[in-house]
C-alpha cells in the first residue's frame, strides 16, 4: 500500500508565482543595456536556474559583463514585478494542504533577498517549514537544496514530492531518486517533462490541488 506523502516541495517561478512574463521582459532588458541579443524563447528557458548559471548560458561570450547584467536584471524585475502575484488557486491549494498537516517547502533559482522579498509579498512565510534559494545551495538540477530540505524536515525522499514547471525542476528531483509532479502551464512543455517521468502533468492549479490531495490521502 501506498504511503501518504509527508512533504510536499514547490519550485516559485512559473509553479506558484505567475511571473514568468516578467522575468522574460527584465532579463531583455538588461541584455538591451549591454546591447546582447536574447530571444524571448531563451530568456523563457532559462528560468528554474540561479543567477550565475542564468548568465553563463545565455551570455558566455562576455563574462566579464555578466555581474552587470545580472544587477540590471535585479533592478528591472524588483522595479517591475510589484504587481505579481500567485495564480489563482494557489493559495487555496497551500492553505489546505498546510491544514491537513502537510510540510510544505520551496526550492528555487531565486536568490534569497528575491525569495525572502516575495514570500513577504503573499504573506507566505509561515506555510513553508522550509525554504532554499539557489544562492545559498547548488543551482538545479543538482539535488542538493532538496537534500538539505529532506535533512531540515526529518522526511524520506520517497515521502516527498517535488512540483515544478521546468525541466531543471524534475531532473533535480530524478537525481535523488523523489517522486515528482509537472506542471505544464509554467515554462517548459508536456514532452519536456514527461521525459523525466513525474506522476502525473498538472495543467492548472485546480488539477495539481487535486492531485496533490491523492497522495496525502494514500
Amino acid at each position: 500500500m501506498q504511503k501518504p506523502v509527508e512533504l510536499i516541495i514547490f519550485d516559485w517561478d512559473g509553479t506558484l508565482f505567475d511571473s514568468v512574463g516578467q522575468i522574460v521582459a527584465s532579463l531583455k532588458f538588461a541584455a538591451q543595456q549591454f546591447e546582447q541579443p536574447l530571444t524571448d524563447g531563451a530568456a523563457k528557458s532559462i528560468i528554474g536556474l540561479g543567477l550565475p548559471e542564468v548568465a553563463q548560458v545565455l551570455f558566455p561570450t562576455v563574462p566579464e559583463l555578466h555581474r552587470d547584467i545580472l544587477q540590471s536584471y535585479s533592478d528591472h524585475y524588483v522595479a517591475n514585478s510589484t504587481g505579481d502575484q500567485w495564480f489563482v488557486g494557489v493559495s487555496e491549494m497551500l492553505h489546505d494542504l498546510h491544514e491537513q498537516g502537510v510540510k510544505l517547502a520551496v526550492a528555487t533559482g531565486k536568490s534569497r533577498k528575491g525569495l525572502d522579498r516575495v514570500l513577504k509579498q503573499t504573506k507566505s512565510e509561515d506555510l513553508f517549514v522550509a525554504t532554499r534559494a539557489a544562492s545559498e545551495t547548488k543551482s538545479k538540477p543538482d539535488p542538493l537544496m532538496l537534500a538539505e530540505i529532506l535533512q531540515q524536515t526529518g522526511v524520506q525522499a520517497d515521502r516527498a514530492i517535488m512540483v515544478g514547471d521546468t525541466s531543471y525542476d524534475l531532473e533535480m528531483a530524478k537525481n535523488i531518486a523523489m517522486p515528482r509532479v509537472g506542471v505544464s502551464y509554467g515554462v517548459h512543455t508536456v514532452e519536456v517533462l514527461q521525459s523525466f517521468k513525474p506522476l502525473s502533468i498538472a495543467h492548472d492549479i485546480a488539477a495539481l490541488h487535486h492531485f496533490l490531495n491523492t497522495q496525502v490521502d494514500a
